[in-house]
C-alpha cells in the first residue's frame, strides 16, 4: 500500500498536468481534477487504489477549499445577501421539491390510467420517496461552483451574487432536510414532535452562533 507522502505526490503531480491540458483546450481547471481522478483511480490505471490515504487525503482537500471559500466571505456580506439567500434561494429548493413531486403525481395517475393500478408504487416510490428525491435534485456542490466562479473572477458579479445566494441557502437546507426525510415514515404527530424539536435545536445553535461570532469577530 502507498503511504500518504506518495499518494499526495502522484496527486500534485497528476494535477498539474490535469490542470495544464485544461488550460491548454481553454477548459475550467476543475475538469482537470475531475479527469485525474478517474485516470489515476481504481477503475481506471489503478496508481491510486481505494484506500483509507485516498479518503485521508479527500477530507483534508475539502477542509482547505472550503476554508479559502470562506475568505471570500464576511458577515456583513451575508447580511447583504439575505434576500438573495432566502428569497431566490428558497425559490430555487421549494420549487425543485414541488416540481418533482408534482412529476411523481402525474406520472402515478397517468400509469394508474393505462391501467398499472397504483401507479409508481409499484416501483416502490412513493410521494415520501418523491420529496425526498426532490431535496437530491436541489442541492448542488457549493465547493466546485465557487471555485469555478472565482477562477473566471465572477463572484462578485450580479449572476455571481445570485448564484452565491442559492448556493448558500442550499447549505442551510441540508440541515432540515435531513431531518425532515426520516421524519416522513412517521405517523403525523411524531414527524411534529420530530420537526419542532429540531427547530429549537437550530433556533438555539444559530441564535449562539450570531451573537458568538460578532463578539469573535470584533
Amino acid at each position: 500500500m502507498a503511504s500518504t507522502l506518495d499518494l499526495t505526490l502522484l496527486y500534485l503531480f497528476a494535477a498539474v498536468i490535469g490542470v495544464v491540458l485544461c488550460r491548454l483546450m481553454k477548459l475550467p481547471p476543475m475538469l482537470g481534477y475531475l479527469a485525474v481522478g478517474v485516470v489515476i483511480g481504481p477503475n481506471a490505471l489503478a496508481l491510486a487504489k481505494d484506500s483509507a490515504g485516498v479518503q485521508y487525503l479527500a477530507e483534508f482537500g475539502v477542509v482547505f477549499l472550503m476554508f479559502v471559500i470562506g475568505l471570500e466571505f464576511n458577515l456583513p456580506k451575508l447580511k447583504s445577501m439575505r434576500s438573495l439567500v432566502f428569497g431566490l434561494g428558497l425559490s430555487q429548493v421549494g420549487l425543485t421539491i414541488v416540481a418533482t413531486l408534482c412529476g411523481h403525481l402525474a406520472l402515478s395517475s397517468f400509469l394508474s390510467y393505462l391501467g398499472h393500478h397504483g401507479g409508481l408504487l409499484g416501483w416502490g416510490i412513493n410521494w415520501q420517496s418523491a420529496v425526498a428525491l426532490g431535496g437530491a435534485l436541489a442541492m448542488s456542490s457549493t465547493a466546485i461552483v465557487v471555485k469555478m466562479m472565482a477562477d473566471r473572477l465572477e463572484l462578485e458579479s450580479e449572476h455571481g451574487r445570485r448564484v452565491i445566494g442559492i448556493l448558500l441557502f442550499q447549505d442551510l437546507a441540508v440541515v432540515p432536510l435531513l431531518v425532515l426525510i426520516p421524519a416522513l415514515g412517521d405517523s403525523a404527530s411524531e414527524m411534529t414532535r420530530t420537526l419542532g424539536l429540531a427547530a429549537l435545536k437550530a433556533g438555539a445553535l444559530l441564535t449562539v452562533l450570531l451573537a458568538g461570532g460578532q463578539k469573535v469577530m470584533h
